[in-house]
């Protein structure tokens, strides 16, 4: 699985206050370093704050799945890449991979589900043409990697 083919949507090194009982990351600052690689990647898109003010427009997580697959510690940088899946008309979906930059080893996945909304009316909405055309190169752009995406299968834009 090639990861340097995907968009690198953010970067943190762990401090110690991100550490549970266990003296490793505490699983809130997985979701918290995630989160941050979906607004690196909705700015990517487009979907940035400027765009969220000029069409009362915001986006709402509607479901994700979570694999812990190696501890992460004190110090340790982590990048995170993130791979487009899917889309409707007002969904999107999506996968980001977190990495220990100095080992190279996967240390988690997210796979999310999120839903574009008219902020006014606090309802779904479609997404604008400039956005499923920026969502539609990552798509194409994914596709054709040689790997599939370790998706947990249930899903679905």
């Amino acid at each position: 699985m090639n990861l340097a083919a995907l968009p690198l949507t953010y970067r943190a090194t762990v401090p110690e206050s991100y550490l549970d009982q266990m003296g490793h990351m505490n699983v809130m600052w997985y979701t918290h370093l995630f989160d941050q690689g979906t607004w690196g990647f909705f700015d990517l898109l487009g979907m940035n704050q400027a765009y969220f003010d000029a069409y009362q427009a915001g986006g709402f997580a509607l479901e994700q799945h979570t694999r812990y697959l190696a501890e992460i510690r004190l110090g340790n940088s982590v990048a995170v890449y993130t791979r487009a899946l899917g889309r409707s008309a007002k969904r999107i979906h999506f996968m980001h991979f977190m990495l220990l930059e100095h080992s190279g080893v996967l240390a988690a996945t997210t796979e999310l589900m999120g839903m574009h909304m008219d902020m006014a009316a606090r309802r779904s909405s479609p997404m604008p043409e400039q956005i499923t055309t920026a969502i539609d190169r990552y798509l194409a752009e994914h596709q054709r990697l040689d790997w599939p995406a370790p998706v947990c299968g249930v899903m679905k834009p």
